[in-house]
């Protein structure tokens, strides 16, 4: 599976989520959600950042597998004494008045096999992003863990083991299945293994129901319904919001500085993820998610942000905790995100090609699309129109000076596109008219000053002679016919120029942090796109073979991979990544047309 340090499993319930070791240590938690700080961050310091641990001496293998199309992690202790195995989780059922139950709280359950194992518990809390050790309480019921320095906050360990053994680091004998809860709120009613019993039936159940509803492509089925729930895990269920990724800071290029916060929403990727979504049926995703983006857009002049925080929120200052060592020594360790306050003009074009995709699945339901959406829709072609001529920071988020880069461009065409498609439906034929007038104009820029005739390929931006992997989008939404000889040649000039070992990269050029060295994970899912459309087949497979092969072992992607070790690097597991073999799978075993929102991806 490559040389990959990344052999953790993702566990979730679109509250928060939490990273699980082979050697079945939690090495990262965040309670009560997503962005808040890690009560276990091991992956971001070895030594300061805490971890939760069940372990066993005298053991003669270890072996960890996901439950059947859930999130629930298995890991088989066999030990000389006897067999156990701990299943971990985060409670999701359906609870009262159909709103889902997803608590602020992880589930240890260990169940007795055979003989008599004896096991450890290393519970080392550090909350606040390891600032400090915690306090342990001991109650009857609990053990209540509080931080000692920084802001203030506690957690309640629940279990039918010894505290005091579980606290000293004792073995302990297992003599029957016993369980860990560990939550940000006290529980109101009695903890029991009963409860605990019934908790995981239920989530188990939601889980296996929800997969059986998705639809996918034969070849591949497992790794891609891995995908589809790691995607289903960064849904936020209070808001709708989706993020990045769960982590912070893990590095894209090893000991260096390109080390980001990405628990936040996105709207490119986010967009994205919900297009793909309702394309395979998952409707209450895709609403949720856009009345997650309406209720920013409360009034006509409201813009659209580059990024939010899981709630809405607009500020997202970055900052640095110098306490840490950060993963493998990649300092400084991050958290917020000051890409929040760049211009990035692509952002229309993703969200309004996304609204379209939601209700074109349903065509003859056009009313689907009330007022408020199209009001929304509305203004956001008007910000395109006022933002296309000038320049941005682009996809990649560069901290330079602003460009007029090419894939801005193109998703501005995409959003006067798509607008236009959306007015042909419901009746509105000016507004088509009007949109596809600026389209039209701002494909004719693009021609003119992103083609470089001695390239013989689109460029990252006008002037420039530098390649932009993004450029291979231009097939994804169909601004060039895939026959079309530009846009053949720009993606064997990508191909030839930024593959390094069978990965893409990005771009090659030095940027504000350096020369880049690692791959995109993403990238080289779009070249394998692009290459299967012009009719370069054998190629297109050859490369999927090797980038799947590089996957952790569950089958999990992060952001980046180091093109001659292929070990993966940077946030883990990365939405984008996923988002990106799921569609080069249903492309190429069903062919596809990701341009065309008019069918689902698979009939249902």
């Amino acid at each position: 599976m490559g040389q990959s340090n990344f052999n953790y499993g993702i566990i979730g319930n679109c509250t928060s989520a939490a990273l699980v070791n082979e050697d079945c240590s939690m090495d990262w938690l965040c309670l009560p959600f997503f962005d808040s700080p890690s009560v276990f961050g091991r992956v971001l310091d070895e030594e300061k950042g805490g971890h939760f641990r069940i372990w066993a001496k005298d053991m003669v293998s270890v072996e960890q597998t996901y439950v059947h199309h859930t999130p629930i992690l298995k890991t088989v202790f066999t030990t000389r004494d006897g067999v156990f195995e701990v299943r971990d989780y985060m409670p999701r059922f359906p609870g009262r008045d159909t709103q889902m139950y997803c608590p602020s709280e992880i589930h240890r359950n260990i169940y007795l096999v055979a003989g008599n194992p004896k096991l450890q518990v290393e519970l080392h809390p550090r909350p606040n992003y390891g600032l400090s050790g915690a306090k342990f309480i001991f109650q009857p019921e609990y053990l209540k863990i509080a931080s000692t320095q920084g802001e203030y906050n506690s957690f309640y360990l629940y279990t039918n083991l010894d505290l005091e053994d579980i606290v000293q680091g004792r073995e302990i004998e297992l003599k029957g299945s016993s369980y860990f809860l560990l939550s940000y709120h006290e529980k109101m009613g009695p903890v029991t293994p009963e409860k605990i019993f019934v908790e995981y039936e239920r989530t188990k159940s939601y889980w296996m129901h929800w997969v059986y509803r998705t639809k996918v492509p034969e070849k591949y089925k497992e790794m891609v319904i891995r995908s589809v729930i790691t995607l289903k895990l960064l849904m936020y269920e209070r808001t709708g919001a989706v993020i990045a990724a769960p982590t912070t800071s893990l590095p894209e290029i090893i000991g260096k500085e390109r080390n980001w916060d990405y628990r936040y929403c996105w709207v490119r990727d986010a967009s994205m993820i919900i297009d793909l979504y309702a394309r395979m049926g998952h409707d209450g995703s895709s609403a949720r998610y856009i009345q997650f983006i309406l209720g920013r857009m409360l009034l006509k002049n409201n813009d659209i942000a580059v990024m939010y925080g899981i709630n809405g929120e607009r500020n997202l200052d970055e900052r640095t905790l110098d306490h840490l060592s950060g993963y493998g020594g990649s300092r400084p360790v991050r958290v917020g995100n000051d890409a929040y306050k760049q211009r990035q003009n692509d952002i229309y074009g993703q969200l309004i090609a996304t609204i379209h995709t939601s209700f074109m699945v349903d065509p003859q339901d056009v009313y689907s699309l009330d007022e408020e959406v199209w009001t929304a829709v509305r203004s956001l072609v008007n910000r395109a129109a006022a933002a296309w001529k000038g320049p941005d920071c682009g996809i990649w988020e560069r901290r330079g000076p602003m460009r007029h880069f090419v894939h801005s461009k193109l998703m501005n065409w995409v959003a006067m596109d798509r607008a236009a498609k959306i007015a042909q439906l419901i009746g509105k034929p000016q507004h088509a008219s009007a949109f596809l007038k600026v389209a039209q104009e701002i494909k004719e820029d693009i021609l003119n000053n992103g083609w470089d005739n001695e390239l013989q390929s689109f460029v990252m931006y006008y002037g420039g002679k530098e390649l932009d992997a993004s450029s291979l989008l231009m097939l994804h939404y169909g601004f060039l016919d895939k026959n079309d000889p530009r846009m053949v040649s720009t993606v064997l000039n990508i191909y030839k120029e930024l593959t390094q070992d069978g990965f893409v990269l990005r771009y090659k050029e030095p940027d504000e942090f350096g020369k880049p060295e690692n791959a995109f994970i993403v990238c080289t899912f779009w070249m394998i796109n692009a290459l299967y459309l012009i009719g370069r087949e054998r190629e297109a497979r050859v490369m999927l073979e090797k980038i799947m092969s590089h996957a952790n072992k569950f089958g999990l992607f992060s952001e980046d991979i180091e093109t001659a070790t292929g070990r993966l690097t940077g946030n883990f597991p990365q939405g984008y990544s996923h988002l990106a073999f799921i569609q080069t799978i249903f492309l190429l075993e069903t062919q596809y047309d990701w341009s065309d929102a008019s069918r689902p991806v698979l009939n249902r």
